[in-house]
This record gives structure tokens, C-alpha cells and sequence, in this order.
């Protein structure tokens, strides 16, 4: 069954009202945001402590009963190659062909202080709660992957194999985090390469480990300030661009993002109105989607 056109009109209006709040929202929400970060919470994955063992992944999988990702093992085991719609963890290992060295990575969402996916996000279906998580609702998604899109880090992932595809990314076991429970993956890892707690926490055992050991790491604590800062943060004892942590500097991606919108919407109507005539469309053809997977799956 389609739409109404009523039905269709709201969806435009509330798309238009979130895209203009979005747009034109000033930037000193976003400093307060970061200014009250170090009370929220985290992680904390130190690579010199991390053996590779994986035991995080398949807790992962277990806890957000997701099914693993057999493809590269002919079906055998889970091992992807990267982060995809099968997995929202993943253990990777850098090795230096020329001195053998080697350093291994945990890759997930960095649940960033100030994420650009909520920003890109047009009809809020990606949140940055007070405890800092950064969720994801898929009632609220229309499937335009603008998060995707936005993300620096390259961490939300699209059902591709899906009739009505939604998003994939850690939420750092929100369900768990209800519960009184801590994440899966910090739950399990037998070496304590990757521990949970507040930011504020996190920060001063990284920083004593890295004043104890100053041989053993390099002298930075990633996702401190990069990008914003991050509640995923990290040590190691190579450089974190070869682990596939960029630099971005400390300046937050939606930073500038806000900036633009700000000089090129103030005042004008048609980009937002337009912006939610598009959300509309989409919304309508993804819920006609959804809708023909169901029958097609009825016996």
C-alpha cells in the first residue's frame, strides 16, 4: 500500500524542519557537546597488549545476533576483510615487510564527541545520546547514506544484500549497556587489550601507561583531540596512520560542515523544502520496498 499524499507531506515538513534546525543550529551547541565529553563513556585498546586472538568479533556477532561473514573462508569461519553489514568489529594487523614488524588494530565505530553522521543524518536517525554513544534508529532511515558518506572514519556500513537495507555500525552494545553490563567485546578480550569505562578514566590510564612505558608506545593518545576527539581511544607503538587512523587534526568534521550550511541556508527555504521533498521520496520508496520483501517471504 503507497502513501498518502497527506501522509507524504508530513514527512516532507518534518524532513524540512530537521534539515533547517540542522542547517542553521549554531555552533556553540556543538563546544558545549565537547566541552562535557570527558564525562561520558568509552574505550580504551592499547595494540601493544592485543594478541589478535579475535575473541572480541565473535562476541560481537553473538551479542548483536548478527551472522558472521564466511565469504574469504568458503564458509568456515568468520573472517572479513573489513567492517560490512556482517561485521561491527574487527580485529586487523599491520606488518612491515621489511623488519617483520608487526601491530595489530581494533577497527569499530569511534563514537566520535561531535559524529558528522548525526549531522548528515536528515531525519535524526543517528543520535549522540548524553552518555555519548552514538545510535542508530532504522524506523527513522530511509536508506539515503548520507552517514556513510560522512563519516571520517568510514564506519557505517549499508545492507547491500537486503530488499530493505538499513544501517550497520556499533553502538557499542547499547542493549548490554541497559542491562548494567559493559560491551561484549571489552567483556571477553583475555589480555585486556581493550578496556570500558568514562572518557575522563580512560584518559588518565592512558596517559599514566604512556608516562610508565614511554619505550613502549608513541607519545599520543589517539582520539584525545582528533577530529573533535573521540570516546574510542587508542595506544600504539607504531604510527597510527599505518593502523588506518587518519589525522584530521583536532578541529571536529562537522565543524566546518555546520559553517557552510550556515552562510549558504540562512534565510533561504527552497534548499531545505527541497531537501525534504527528497526525504520524502525516499522514505516512500523504501517503505514500498520493505513492504514487497515481507510478501515475497510469505509462504
Amino acid at each position: 500500500m503507497g502513501i498518502s499524499r497527506r501522509s507524504l507531506f508530513k514527512v516532507v515538513a518534518a524532513a524540512g524542519a530537521g534539515s533547517a534546525a540542522s542547517a542553521l543550529a549554531p555552533l556553540k551547541a556543538r563546544a558545549d557537546q565537547a566541552a562535557t565529553s570527558d564525562e561520558t563513556i568509552g574505550m580504551l585498546y592499547d595494540s601493544t597488549k592485543c594478541t589478535g586472538c579475535k575473541a572480541c568479533m565473535a562476541a560481537c556477532n553473538q551479542a548483536n545476533g548478527i551472522s558472521p561473514d564466511t565469504e574469504t573462508s568458503g564458509g568456515r569461519a568468520h573472517m572479513p576483510v573489513d567492517l560490512n553489514e556482517h561485521t561491527l568489529n574487527i580485529i586487523k594487523v599491520y606488518q612491515d615487510s621489511s623488519t617483520g614488524d608487526h601491530a595489530y588494530i581494533k577497527r569499530q565505530c569511534m563514537h566520535c564527541v561531535d559524529p558528522a553522521c548525526v549531522t548528515a543524518c536528515m531525519l535524526g536517525a543517528m543520535k549522540k545520546r548524553s552518555d555519548g554513544v552514538v545510535t542508530y534508529d532504522p524506523s527513522l532511515c530511509i536508506g539515503c547514506r548520507y552517514c556513510e558518506m560522512g563519516c571520517p572514519f568510514n564506519v557505517p556500513k549499508f545492507e547491500w544484500s537486503k530488499t530493505a537495507p538499513k544501517i550497520v555500525k556499533c553502538q557499542l552494545c547499547r542493549d548490554r549497556l541497559a542491562l548494567g553490563k559493559q560491551p561484549a567485546c571489552t567483556e571477553v578480550c583475555p589480555a585486556g587489550a581493550v578496556i570500558f569505562g568514562k572518557r575522563k578514566d580512560l584518559l588518565v590510564e592512558a596517559h599514566n601507561r604512556l608516562d610508565s612505558n614511554p619505550g613502549r608506545y608513541l607519545p599520543k593518545v589517539y582520539g584525545e583531540h582528533d577530529a573533535g576527539g573521540t570516546q574510542v581511544l587508542y595506544l600504539a607503538c607504531v604510527g597510527f596512520d599505518k593502523l588506518g587512523l587518519p589525522s584530521y587534526g583536532n578541529q571536529p568534521v562537522p565543524h566546518t560542515v555546520d559553517a557552510v550550511q550556515h552562510a549558504i541556508y540562512q534565510g533561504f527555504v527552497a534548499p531545505v523544502a527541497l531537501y525534504g521533498v527528497l526525504a520524502g521520496v525516499i522514505w516512500r520508496n523504501r517503505k514500498r520496498a520493505g513492504e514487497t520483501g515481507e510478501q515475497s517471504e510469505q509462504p
